[in-house]
């Protein structure tokens, strides 16, 4: 039997997602912290960078950036704020 889809042949909706900077670090341990706040708290994120980080030769020169559903931004830098990370913060606009 052919999905709904097929029938009308029409492609997949496409979901996109705006993200914003929460965080620019080189600690992995705040990297792995964080995306294991944002996890549990069901924040759609997304770790940028990390390969290049391996290219440069892990020497910490490119920081690594946890990116956030726009959706999402505000509740997430009160997690870090609550977690007592507040110093680590993007500014907004930065």
């Amino acid at each position: 039997m052919e999905s709904v889809r097929q029938q009308r042949g029409t492609k997949p909706a496409r979901v996109r997602f705006i993200m914003e900077e929460l965080v620019r670090t080189n600690e992995p341990v705040l990297i792995s912290f964080l995306e294991s706040l944002l996890g549990e708290a069901d924040i759609k994120h997304f770790v940028a960078d990390g390969n290049m980080s391996i290219l440069e030769g892990s020497l910490a020169m490119i920081p690594r950036r946890i990116l956030v559903d726009s959706d999402q931004i505000e509740k997430a830098r009160m997690l870090v704020r609550e977690a007592g990370l507040e110093h680590e913060l993007r500014l907004e606009g930065e």
